[in-house]
């Protein structure tokens, strides 16, 4: 067993942040990050059943983890649950040792009071250094269902330096919104890349003009409601975008393990992925796995564990 493992699982049950050097003591100084993607569906099982308290028990049994980028959470819409919760409160009280950073994709009203917001959540215990929240594009769609969709982007102090981690869930049914999000994804990284090594002229007395990192070097994950090997999947996946999918990295041609339809629930009718990690270029080579937890029935989709040297 790797030493540095070992010493992740003390560090975590005792309930402090993983120190950079705890992480480093194996064989060779090598470091395995560790971040999980999930739809939560907010808290919702395949039975039909609402409990985040369920959600948050099979996260912590997935083992430990610097981040973790959660989809469809919800607060100010008791009608989802079936009582007034707030999940962002929730899941941010159950990881006191991560850092809670949350982007609505939706914000209105709440229902009872308050404001009622739906999106992404990212939980971390690495210093973070800088968000973005980014309104993924919305142009107009009368012929079917849909919602604004977001994508969470933050600069974390990886022990290998400043890492971005953008968490995103793109339009299920609107299929020109779903395009427009993916190319705005690949535009979001090579803007970025024009960040890499450029330090912003800072304004002397003014803390909002600091220059903050923006590093090229990034993991993107989510729910992209596309099928591997779609249109939408070759569009972030070919030869001009500045994304490599993960899963491919670490299994080859090896079909992608489905991340939706295995436990019974009202939806999809057969088992597929549509769930992904994306690397940028300069990680490609330190992707070490990415699995797909078929367990769990706690959400109609099921969490993706990605581990990165």
């Amino acid at each position: 067993m790797r030493v540095d493992r070992v010493v992740v699982v003390i560090v975590c049950v005792m309930g402090h942040r993983v120190s950079f050097s705890a992480r480093a003591g194996c064989p060779g100084g090598g470091y395995i990050m560790r971040i999980i993607s999930w739809n939560i569906q907010w808290g919702r099982g395949a039975d039909g059943r609402v409990d985040l308290s369920r959600t948050i028990d099979a996260l912590r049994a997935l083992g430990p983890a610097e981040l973790i980028g959660l989809q469809e959470v919800a607060r100010g819409f008791p009608s989802l649950s079936g009582e007034d919760d707030d999940g962002v409160a929730r899941l941010a009280a159950a990881f006191p040792e991560h850092e809670a950073v949350f982007a609505p994709a939706v914000d209105a009203p709440g229902e009872r009071g308050g404001r009622g917001q739906f999106g992404n959540l990212l939980l971390s215990s690495l210093p973070v250094l800088q968000v973005i929240r980014h309104a993924l594009p919305f142009p107009a769609d009368g012929r079917v269902p849909n919602m604004p969709r977001s994508c969470l982007e933050a600069v974390v102090e990886a022990p290998s330096g400043p890492l971005r981690v953008l968490v995103t869930h793109l339009e299920y049914y609107s299929a020109p919104q779903r395009q427009a999000q993916v190319d705005a994804l690949r535009a979001l990284q090579r803007e970025a890349m024009t960040h890499a090594g450029v330090v912003a002229r800072g304004k002397e007395s003014s803390p909002v003009f600091a220059a903050r990192p923006r590093p090229e070097r990034a993991v993107l994950c989510g729910d992209f409601n596309m099928e591997a090997g779609s249109e939408d999947y070759r569009r972030m996946a070919d030869g001009d975008s500045p994304w490599r999918d993960a899963w491919t990295l670490a299994h080859g041609d090896a079909p992608h393990a489905p991340s939706v339809g295995l436990h019974g629930a009202g939806w999809p009718d057969r088992p597929y992925c549509c769930d992904y990690f994306w690397v940028s270029e300069s990680l490609a080579a330190n992707v070490g796995d990415v699995r797909v937890d078929a367990a769990t029935a706690a959400s109609d989709h099921q969490p993706l564990v990605l581990e990165l040297g």
